[in-house]
Formats: C-alpha cells, sequence, structure tokens
C-alpha cells in the first residue's frame, strides 16, 4: 500500500472514532488565584452584609436593644435560673424574658393611666374656658418669681370669657385629632418594637451560651487573638453602662423623693416611683420634679416649698448625671473619665436614647484597639 493511501486510511480510521483530527484543541480557563478568590468573598460577604442590614432596618433598634439588654442581665440571669429553676434553659429564659416585661412595662403603663385619668379634667377645663373663663387660681400669686407677670396674662387670657374663647380657637380641633391619630399610630409601633425586643431578648438567653462561643469564634478567626479581647471590653463597657444607668436612676429617684416628703409634695410617692423610672430616660427625671414642684404650688402648698422641690432636683440631677453617672461607668468599665463622659453624651446626641448605651461601648472599643491592637503589636526595640 503506497504512502496515500495509508495517510486517507488513518483519517477515515480518525473519523469513525470520533476524534476531532483538524479541529483545535479547547483551553480551559485558568482558575482564580488564592487572593482574587478571597478578594471576590470579601467582596459577595460585604454585599450580603448590606442587604440583610437594608432588609432588616426597620428591626434594628429593637435588636440592638435586646443585645444590649442580654449582655447586661446575663449574670443576672445565671444567678436566677440556678437558685429557682436548676440552671439555664427554654422555660427559665421564657420565665426571666416575662420579669424583665413586667418591670419594663409597669412604669409606662401607670404613666398612660394617670395621663388618661386626667384627660377628663383637661377636657373639663378647656369647656369652661370657653364658657365662661377661669378665674386666677390663688397659686398663681404664691409664684416666687413672675408671680405678677404670670397673673397678668391669665386675667388677659383665661379671665375674660371672649378672650378665653379667641386664645382656645388658637388650638386647632382638626391638627389636635391628627395629633392623637399619629400618637396612636406611633404607640402600636412602638409596642410591636418592645414585643420584638422581649422576643429577641428570649431567644438570645436561651440560645446564650452558643451564641457567645459562635460569636468569639467568629471574631478570633477574622481578627486573631486580639479579637477576644476586644469583644471583652465591649461586654464589660455595656454592662457598666447598663448597670451605672439603674443605679444613679435608683439613687437620684431615693435623694428627690426624700424632698418631696420633707416639702409636703401631694402624692410623694407616686412622684417618687415617677421620678425613678423616669431618671432612665434623659432629661425624664427634671419633667418629673418639675411636675411635682407645680403641683405642690397649685395644691395650696407655698411657692417656696415648690421652688425647694425644683431647685432640689436641679442640684440631684446635675451631680448624678455630669459626675457620679459618668464615674460609675468609667470605673466598671476601665475608662477614662473624659472618655466615659464623650461617649455617653456624645452618644446620646448622635443616636439617641440608644446612644447612651452605644457610646460608652464605642469608645471601649476604640480604647482597646488602640491599647491592644496597636500598642502590643508594636515591635520591641
Amino acid at each position: 500500500m503506497s504512502g496515500t493511501a495509508k495517510a486517507s486510511s488513518k483519517k477515515g480510521h480518525a473519523a469513525i472514532a470520533g476524534t476531532p483530527v483538524d479541529r483545535p484543541i479547547e483551553q480551559k480557563p485558568l482558575p482564580l488565584g488564592p487572593g482574587a478568590r478571597m478578594n471576590a468573598r470579601v467582596v459577595l460577604a460585604l454585599v450580603l452584609v448590606a442587604l440583610g442590614l437594608w432588609t432588616a432596618a426597620s428591626f434594628l433598634p429593637a435588636l440592638i436593644w435586646a443585645t444590649i439588654l442580654a449582655v447586661a442581665l446575663w449574670p443576672i440571669y445565671l444567678v436566677f435560673a440556678k437558685r429557682f429553676l436548676g440552671g439555664p434553659s427554654g422555660t427559665a429564659a421564657f420565665v426571666f424574658t416575662v420579669l424583665v416585661a413586667l418591670i419594663l412595662v409597669t412604669p409606662i403603663s401607670l404613666a398612660v393611666y394617670e395621663v388618661a385619668q386626667q384627660s377628663d379634667l383637661l377636657a373639663d377645663w378647656l369647656k369652661r374656658a370657653g364658657d365662661g373663663g377661669i378665674e386666677v387660681p390663688d397659686w398663681v400669686a404664691r409664684l416666687p418669681i413672675a408671680a405678677e407677670s404670670m397673673e397678668q396674662w391669665w386675667r388677659a387670657n383665661l379671665s375674660d370669657p371672649k378672650a378665653a374663647t379667641a386664645w382656645l380657637k388658637t388650638v386647632n380641633a382638626d391638627n389636635v385629632s391628627d395629633l392623637f391619630r399619629t400618637f396612636g399610630g406611633q404607640l402600636l409601633h412602638r409596642m410591636f418594637l418592645m414585643f420584638f425586643s422581649l422576643l429577641t431578648l428570649f431567644v438570645l438567653l436561651r440560645g446564650g451560651h452558643l451564641v457567645a462561643r459562635r460569636f468569639l469564634e467568629t471574631c478570633d478567626r477574622v481578627f486573631g487573638d486580639a479579637g477576644e479581647g476586644l469583644v471583652e471590653k465591649m461586654i464589660d463597657a455595656t454592662r457598666a453602662t447598663v448597670n451605672g444607668t439603674v443605679l444613679v436612676a435608683l439613687g437620684e429617684g431615693a435623694v428627690i423623693g426624700i424632698g418631696y416628703f420633707v416639702a409636703g409634695v401631694p402624692n410623694a410617692l407616686t412622684f417618687l416611683i415617677f421620678t425613678t423610672a423616669f431618671a432612665m430616660i434623659p432629661f425624664g427625671a427634671w419633667l418629673a420634679f418639675t411636675v411635682a414642684a407645680i403641683v405642690t404650688i397649685s395644691d395650696g402648698g407655698s411657692g417656696i416649698a415648690g421652688t425647694c422641690v425644683f431647685l432640689w432636683g436641679t442640684v440631684v440631677m446635675l451631680a448624678g448625671d455630669h459626675f457620679i453617672w459618668p464615674t460609675l461607668v468609667s470605673g466598671s468599665a476601665r475608662l477614662p473619665f473624659l472618655l466615659a463622659f464623650v461617649g455617653i453624651f456624645g452618644g446620646l446626641a448622635a443616636f439617641g436614647l440608644m446612644g447612651l448605651f452605644v457610646g460608652p461601648v464605642i469608645m471601649a472599643a476604640l480604647l482597646a484597639i488602640w491599647r491592644e491592637w496597636i500598642f502590643r503589636s508594636a515591635p520591641q526595640a
């Protein structure tokens, strides 16, 4: 057989076997290197985290509050569970969450009840003001400051029926109705968020050990050994802030309450409870003892007694909020006084009520990074 015939025969066999002879061989794409794969994973993780935060944006405040409560109350929960229910369990977490709910909801319920009780008096007062005017009450003359100016304004705007009617017309009924509808919707929304916070608190307490272990493992893998120290500093700051807030509120309420009894404030015990509860809210105690001073004057007490109640509350609140509270937080969280002060009041200005607790945690984390990550990792000369 000739050479040409042999070549033709080989091509024929190759074609029968299905082997491409003249087609070029396709090359597979080269796999990404380790660095490119890591960058892709980081980008994907950041995108998913951003989407997750955007999805849960409406629930983030409730989740943060639940986390703060879980971190601050964890030692108390362990003692409670071991003493009464034989150790941490789902039942112990549920019972403890119910107790926390009662402690949080009771002062709010009492305040709403008192406001509802006084709403009829306010409506009757407005009706009498529109029909026949309201005479200047006796307590206005006992005011130690601006008594004459207050009496003149009252006679010009409320004692004269025509002037009172004209003044009350400035209050638009439609706007008031819209305000109450908006307030009702906001109240329902807040109640739902509170329920969600309590539900999250129950979940965190029930699986506290597992959640803490997973979180520490994640920090250790991402940040190394320094991550665990950072978490400890943040936990200490959270507990110190919550404990300091509660202790200072109890102290302020008790000390101001002594002034209520000495000055003869009507329903002094009720005002003491409200002052203590509202002391945990920015400017809440100020409202409580201001109302107590006004009630003291309007209920037949002397103007000096009402003024002393207000001045005593002012002194106690200034000392407690600006000196004692930052000192307690800085000592327990091992924060310098200046950083604790900036964290508390700067956090309040930046994040609202939540900033009271978030601010010191941020400052503690920054201080931990500065001390542990920078100085300890610096090469020794």
